[in-house]
């Protein structure tokens, strides 16, 4: 069986990480896995990308090009909106048609990348993961606690647009209409996201799967904690708090405004002397947010070896986000041993169970949030437990090589019925 993974990157953002981490897992279990992508990182052959310098251009014009029709909503912010449109003209299909996949496993595939009418001309079956909203709504990638995606979308809260028949409404038509008879399964990687998409206008009849994303064991897995230290210059005589995300302290959904109120909080108890904060995904601010505790700014760590250090280093990993499907971090956290605190959202109860691994907080309280770090760092006995516990979730249910059997039974169960269909 040959597989052909289409997403906007390879290893550019968490969502391209995770398709190149499945199409790796599948070349190691021997299937031919391939990718085709719109901005290519990596040396590896078996990713395709445009090779002149003109597709190159284009490939970085288009996120900006797509937007352009959300001008005609001078309400919003286009240059802070998470909204893609996708109407640019593509030459996908015959991409596809040149590498003869028998299954195509689309992800995210935004930015200009994909058009939505595009995917009626692919002929092989379509696995779609979805590492977001976007598919089922019209045009938005969280939905920021608006429901019309269950309907047809229009009056979008987001655009701040009081007509019906707003750009919303166009996206939601395009894709009812382009996507009626192809033949498409769905992979989400929380339940929580395989929840909204069955409750979707768009999806309610389509099959939806759960598969976890995984990680690799032996790269993501505890490391001696003094040593880590030392490698990342971080004090040894201190509790140490991490907070970490792709835009850690500019992306609202991420939560960073409220982890500062809640370490506030934090910074009046009994471990205000003998704790600090650790922030990766981002540089030291010009004008650094008062925490109540001392800050050390690590910056992007793109490596999977730092990334391992920073998070045995840790004693507790806080993750506030406010809209979350499967998040990186924290299953990078548990894979290492760290107790996460996190808000009980999206598909955070997927990897977090409470007071077993880790403290899931009612949303969105900030006092809460401070109160669940407290709890895992009170007692030094209780957070090696936790932390033993995060491990043993990590292994039993997020390995990649899980994550890859799952995908391959799904592929195998499509290609099969598509086989005695035809």
């Amino acid at each position: 069986m040959q597989v052909l993974h289409l997403s906007t990157s390879d290893i550019s953002g968490g969502a391209a990480i995770a398709a190149y981490r499945l199409h790796q897992g599948l070349q190691h279990l021997g299937v031919t896995s391939q990718m085709l992508v719109g901005k290519k990182s990596s040396d590896d052959r078996t990713v395709f990308a445009p090779k002149s310098n003109f597709s190159k251009a284009l490939g970085i014009l288009k996120p900006t090009l797509d937007c352009l029709p959300l001008r005609f909503y001078p309400g919003c912010d286009i240059t802070r909106l998470s909204l893609s449109l996708e109407w640019l003209p593509d030459g996908i299909a015959p991409k596809v048609a040149q590498l003869t996949p028998d299954i195509l496993n689309l992800h995210w595939a935004c930015g200009g990348f994909l058009r939505i009418e595009t995917l009626a001309k692919l002929k092989q079956p379509i696995v779609w993961t979805l590492h977001d909203m976007w598919a089922f709504t019209g045009g938005c990638h969280y939905n920021q606690d608006c429901q019309r995606y269950t309907n047809s979308c229009g009056n979008c809260p987001i655009l701040k647009s009081n007509n019906d028949w707003d750009i919303s409404r166009w996206v939601w038509q395009r894709k009812a209409k382009a996507w009626k008879n192809i033949n498409l399964t769905l992979v989400t990687p929380s339940h929580w996201l395989a929840k909204c998409a069955n409750s979707s206008s768009l999806f309610q009849e389509r099959r939806v799967e759960v598969i976890p994303n995984g990680l690799d064991p032996e790269e993501y897995k505890p490391r001696d904690q003094r040593l880590a230290r030392e490698l990342l210059k971080l004090p040894q005589d201190k509790q140490l708090i991490l907070f970490g995300s792709m835009g850690a302290t500019s992306d609202k959904r991420k939560g960073f405004h409220l982890l500062q109120p809640a370490l506030k909080h934090f910074s009046h108890s009994q471990f205000q002397d003998k704790t600090e904060l650790v922030v990766f995904g981002s540089s030291a601010p010009n004008l650094q947010p008062d925490f109540g505790l001392k800050a050390h700014y690590l910056g992007q760590l793109r490596d999977t070896l730092s990334l391992a250090l920073v998070y045995s280093a840790a004693d507790v990993f806080v993750a506030p986000s406010v809209q979350d499907n499967l998040p990186n971090t924290i299953m990078e956290a548990i894979a290492c041993g760290t107790p996460c605190v996190a808000f009980n959202i999206g598909g955070i109860p997927d990897m977090i169970e409470h007071q077993q691994n880790g403290y899931l907080v009612q949303p969105y309280d900030s006092e809460e949030l401070a109160h669940g770090i407290t709890w895992v760092l009170q007692d030094e006995q209780r957070r090696q437990a936790l932390s033993h516990r995060a491990r043993e979730k990590f292994e039993q249910e997020f390995t990649l090589e899980i994550q890859c059997r799952n995908y391959i039974k799904l592929y195998d169960d499509i290609v099969q019925a598509s086989s005695r269909a035809g």
